[in-house]
């Protein structure tokens, strides 16, 4: 198992400016419970700070269907060796970031499974399980969808959740 997630830190929506972003919380608590080593996805040119400005950005690289360069951080090595990836993100207009693409299509996911987690402020999941199972052909399992608030101001709420999703899973 391996944690791998993009998250943003900066001006982020109904958060204020935070130091680390709502999905690098949630990625941390599902490496806590699960004991998983965790990698974090980065756009080589990081977003700009501010929430306007990122937005901007963010919404042409999606309409653009942009591709970023990224780097991995963290244990790569447990990531070539596990079946299992635990995949997050923020929910951006109805998808996943554009570095969250770029990191799909640069790998082999020939019997992996994928678990994806993202933060939202009410959209859930949107579409972006049938989309990582299109770009990957993986086996795409149930996500989890936690506000990002809540994933940034609730720790014990965040927890729960995330306990109560991987038991679920039966991992």
């Amino acid at each position: 198992m391996v944690v791998v997630y993009f998250s943003r830190a900066g001006e982020n929506y109904g958060v204020g400016n935070v130091k680390v972003g709502n999905t690098a919380k949630l990625a941390e608590a599902i490496a806590k419970e699960t004991d998983a080593p965790i990698i974090e996805i980065t756009r080589n040119e990081p977003y700009p700070e501010g929430y306007d400005e990122v937005t901007s950005v963010a919404q042409d690289e999606q309409r653009d269907n942009a591709r970023p360069q990224i780097t991995l951080n963290g244990d790569t090595d447990a990531l070539d060796s596990a079946d299992t990836v635990f995949l997050g993100y923020p929910i951006w207009w109805g998808d996943a970031p554009m570095p969250v693409y770029t990191f799909l299509e640069g790998r082999d996911w020939k019997g992996k499974t994928i678990y994806p987690f993202c933060t939202h402020e009410g959209s859930g999941l949107a579409s972006t399980s049938g989309s990582i199972a299109d770009a990957t052909g993986a086996t795409v399992k149930t996500g989890l969808a936690v506000r990002g608030t809540d994933a940034q101001k609730n720790a014990d709420k965040t927890a729960k959740a995330v306990s109560d999703w991987i038991a679920k899973a039966g991992l």
